[in-house]
């Protein structure tokens, strides 16, 4: 919670000027509004006082002797980047024009000598309940960044917890069904199923609210390893065939005959990626429906870059008019549903965006005019310079093992799978 201070300071000014009738009339108008003044009478005097004071704002005339007003503005910003304050620049010459010197240094506005005492306090005020806001502001994001920090350590830590009992859960549920276990009747099956699926639902849920943390507290780090974008969708794809083919709905490897260079990538994020298009489009799709996917080479107008596309086309409803703007947010649901009562609470396309920034890609969803609609990651070498990377796959462009980088029971599917169902 923000604490109020107890006594409020009164603001700081800072007078730099060597006429000393301006900076004495300046004086007696400011002190009696309640304001702080320190004066300088050079430019170099002002960085000095300014360093010193810290000022809320700075009066400045703009012919100084030495370093003048202009130059002074602009070293001043130079030395304090955007947490300098307002200077507000003076000058008794009707040949300076500030739009095309003072407003260029950084001021924030400019009096002509002589000025009226009421409109210059005017001013002076507006400024400096600018300047209260804009670090009042600055406070409010410094305490909401740190709750937020909290909210994130405190998600991880419970997402963390339940992950080991809701696996053991499912696992068990699993266990129940086998036969080797014993005869169950149709009641018994179908509440173990629905335990399963619960259990399998709420999994998924956690494990989304971790990769979130995750990246929301900058802690991606991407395990960079020279891959083929095409044996990471054929695995995929692979896997994803079982839970299609439970709705009758078959997904379409299409073949590329262009030869593909490998890419730096992080093969299980960019698999989390994919898995999550496929899985979308299953369940945006109606029954006995087919889901294709494409990956290609895109030509560039540098020929030493390499970039590749990887589409996945569904014959679901489409993303509605109007909601576009929600896709890729976190908890960002649309208002059309998953075909069969499938579980959905918006976070994997957020986590798809945050994976493809972290790699320098993208990502994006267009909706075909027969309907349906195309989802597609792009990704160049030039984005996946890798800095990071901890090893370099053997020859033929691919990782030493295929499945490097998936869970162990889906490496062992994709490892079983020479060719996905239904790949032309």
């Amino acid at each position: 919670m923000l604490e109020t201070p107890s006594v409020v300071q009164a603001p700081t000014i800072l007078i730099v000027d060597d006429d000393q009738d301006t900076v004495w009339a300046l004086k007696e108008l400011l002190k009696a509004s309640g304001y702080a003044i320190h004066t300088a009478a050079s430019g170099e005097e002002a960085l000095v006082e300014y360093a010193a004071r810290q000022p809320d704002l700075v009066l400045m005339d703009v012919g100084l002797p030495g370093m003048d007003g202009i130059e002074t503005c602009h070293e001043l910003h130079r030395r304090h980047g955007d947490g300098c304050a307002p200077i507000m620049l003076m000058s008794g010459s009707l040949d300076l024009t500030p739009n095309d010197s003072a407003f260029p240094a950084g001021a924030v506005d400019f009096l002509v000598k002589p000025f009226q005492s009421r409109d210059a306090l005017v001013h002076i005020r507006a400024h400096l309940e600018g300047r209260r806001y804009a670090m009042r502001q600055q406070v409010l994001a410094a305490e909401l960044s740190r709750v937020s920090a909290a909210k994130d350590k405190l998600l991880c830590m419970c997402a963390h917890d339940l992950r080991n009992p809701l696996s053991s859960v499912r696992g068990l549920a699993e266990f129940l069904l086998e036969p080797s276990i014993g005869p169950l009747n149709a009641e018994q099956i179908k509440l173990v199923q629905a335990i399963r699926e619960a259990s399998q639902a709420m999994l998924d849920l956690v494990n989304e609210l971790l990769d979130v943390s995750v990246i929301e507290a900058g802690q991606l780090r991407l395990n960079r390893v020279s891959v083929s974008l095409r044996e990471i969708a054929r695995s995929a794809v692979c896997l994803a065939s079982i839970a299609a083919g439970q709705k009758g709905t078959r997904i379409v490897l299409h073949p590329e005959t262009a030869p593909e260079p490998p890419l730096l990538l992080d093969p299980t994020r960019i698999r989390e990626v994919v898995d999550n298009l496929l899985s979308n489009a299953i369940k945006y799709s109606p029954s006995c429906s087919v889901v294709e996917v494409t990956v290609e080479s895109i030509p560039t107008q540098d020929k030493k870059d390499v970039c590749m596309r990887l589409s996945v086309r569904d014959q679901g409803p489409g993303i509605p008019a109007g909601e576009r703007d929600r896709l890729f947010r976190d908890f960002g649901r649309l208002s059309t549903r998953p075909t069969n009562g499938e579980k959905s609470i918006g976070l994997g396309l957020a986590i798809c965006r945050k994976v493809m920034d972290a790699h320098g890609g993208r990502i994006d969803a267009v909706n075909q005019p027969e309907g349906g609609c195309v989802f597609s990651i792009t990704l160049s070498s030039s984005s996946c310079e890798a800095e990071s990377c901890t090893q370099v796959a053997g020859a033929g462009g691919v990782s030493a093992d295929q499945n490097a980088g998936l869970p162990m029971a889906e490496a062992a599917v994709a490892g079983a799978c020479a060719n996905p169902a239904g790949a032309a």
